[in-house]
């Protein structure tokens, strides 16, 4: 065995909070302990990032008029989707997309201002500041499903509406809006594959080997 490697039980801890994370909708209100977010949080801070640049920030919205001002850009952003949908609209309009107003913890993901000073693994990727926030909220994710907290991530607002409402500075973004809390249970396999919205492609569908296309 690799001497690196964890032990059989942790590496299938691993696995599990990997294999279970969920995107969640369905949320029991409740509350999480501030030293529980707190834990979250820095296991959040502890993602990578290019640079080492640590492009994301987090507001936690504890104001619950706030939050209600948030569900409804959601809300108006949903009415838009299912427009642009076309044949799809009724359908999309059925799926219960946030939890905004029934989850114990709102956090607005967002990346900082001033990141073009940033050069460090972005010359040619810019993009890469979002992918170290990605991978912030993923740490967030996993980390919430093995303490038995669901987070689901909403992407459906107008990110400069958004970035107003919340006093952003010029040149910040956000990038999403995580509901967390409790839950009564966690979706055996992925809320839109359960509502027969689409289904889950094969690894074997998206590995390639050498060149694209080639399997």
């Amino acid at each position: 065995m690799n001497e690196h490697a964890f032990t059989d039980a942790e590496r299938a801890a691993v696995y599990r909070a990997i294999g279970e994370r969920r995107d969640m909708r369905h949320f029991t209100k409740g509350e999480v302990a501030p030293e529980l977010l707190a834990r979250l949080l820095e296991a959040a801070h502890q993602a990578p990032s290019v640079g080492l640049m640590q492009p994301w920030r987090f507001i936690r919205i504890t104001d619950r008029s706030l939050r209600q001002r948030i569900q409804a850009q959601v809300e108006a952003e949903r009415v838009l989707t299912a427009e642009a949908l076309g044949e799809r609209s009724d359908d999309f309009m059925k799926l219960k997309v946030e939890g905004i107003n029934d989850c114990a913890e709102v956090l607005v993901a967002a990346l900082m201002d001033d990141r073009e000073k940033h050069i460090f693994g972005r010359r040619t990727l810019p993009e890469m500041d979002l992918a170290s926030l990605s991978c912030a909220i993923q740490n967030l994710w996993l980390a919430a499903r093995a303490e038995g907290l669901g987070m689901g991530w909403v992407s459906l607002f107008e990110p400069q509406a958004l970035a107003d409402l919340l006093g952003m500075p010029s040149g910040a973004k956000p990038l999403a809006i995580l509901c967390l809390g409790p839950v009564e249970v966690f979706y055996p396999a992925p809320m839109l594959v359960l509502e027969g919205w689409t289904t889950v492609r094969p690894l074997s569908d998206l590995l390639f080997e050498n060149q694209w296309g080639e399997s």
